[in-house]
């Protein structure tokens, strides 16, 4: 469900599509299910025109088939692995957050999600000197913690500065207008926009509930649409542009004891790799979390790990290593 848009494709002008959304076309969808001879005499549109548009369309958004060889090739040339800052983490992970790939944080308020995704962050920003595209929902990031976070790492002001312009934050509250900065950052890969110094390689969505939750239950249909919209803009922006995508999520009660991630089955198809970050209830100490791999195409799930949350974030070492859950 790709909303049609200036810039989509060539001869997709601001006025052709003032005048379809006024006609009820509002998504490539829709213009290419439509009759485009009625549609043209409707709109008062050159038929021509609407006729290139579509192929366009259909080209850029239509799947083509393609075989094993050819799928490990495209793997091998566009996979990255960025390391998280923790050693334990990264074993949880299968080495760190896959380029070309959704991955999920699930866990209840307070767990630590947006702590450990200000350290990942923070870890790409200063330690692989890559850019990061934070976007806060909630209202949770700090910008005096994330400078904590980088001067933990380097004491050299230049760094720290350099570290901070790497990691670009945008706010937003609602579904509609995170599906325009998705779409905007799309753009500015298609044009170019990007240094190709310092790439951007991670972009986190803390959290992508948020927003979607408001849409869900009661009569307002087209939440469900929104949010498979919304899964569909983060895969494909992770696919075609080589990123790793993060995303956190809350968890809710799945029976009387059990809790399970939120946002229902659909969604569980969204992210590569799920992990779960809880409250260690047997250790005393307060910044104690276990951490545990709950979805994984390369590995087994029954992995998890004990982190501890400090004045350097969530990545702190402690004794505990990798053991079965």
């Amino acid at each position: 469900m790709v909303t049609l848009r200036e810039g989509l494709c060539p001869g997709l002008t601001a006025d052709i599509i003032t005048v379809l959304k006024k006609n009820h076309v509002r998504t490539v969808v829709d213009l290419v299910a439509s009759d485009l001879e009625a549609l043209a005499r409707k709109c008062s549109l050159s038929y021509k025109t609407l006729v290139a548009v579509r192929r366009v369309l259909l080209a850029q958004y239509s799947a083509f088939a393609s075989n094993g060889a050819d799928l490990y090739e495209e793997l091998k040339v566009s996979t990255a692995i960025l390391p998280t800052g923790n050693k334990k983490l990264d074993i949880l992970l299968d080495s760190g957050l896959y380029t070309g790939e959704v991955t999920e944080i699930a866990g209840a308020p307070g767990s630590g999600k947006t702590q450990l995704c200000q350290s990942i962050a923070v870890n790409v920003a200063t330690a692989l000197q890559q850019r990061v595209c934070y976007i806060d929902t909630t209202g949770g990031l700090s910008g005096t913690r994330l400078l904590q976070l980088i001067q933990c790492k380097t004491q050299q002001e230049d760094e720290q500065v350099a570290s901070l312009e790497r990691i670009q934050v945008i706010h937003v509250f609602d579904a509609y207008k995170l599906l325009d900065v998705l779409q905007d950052l799309r753009r500015s890969f298609s044009q170019q926009l990007l240094s190709a110094r310092e790439t951007l390689r991670l972009v986190v969505v803390d959290s992508a509930c948020a927003v979607i939750y408001p849409l869900l239950g009661g009569r307002q249909t087209e939440g469900m649409a929104v949010m498979m919209y919304l899964a569909r803009e983060l895969q494909t922006l992770a696919h075609d542009f080589s990123l790793a995508v993060l995303v956190t999520n809350y968890i809710t009660k799945d029976g009387l004891e059990g809790f399970r991630p939120a946002l229902g089955r659909s969604w569980s198809f969204v992210p590569r790799t799920r992990i779960q970050i809880y409250r260690d209830e047997g250790n005393r100490q307060r910044g104690n979390r276990l951490v545990s791999l709950v979805k994984s195409s390369r590995q087994s799930t029954n992995l998890q790990v004990e982190v501890e949350i400090g004045l350097s974030g969530i990545l702190e070492e402690t004794s505990a290593g990798p053991r079965g859950s």
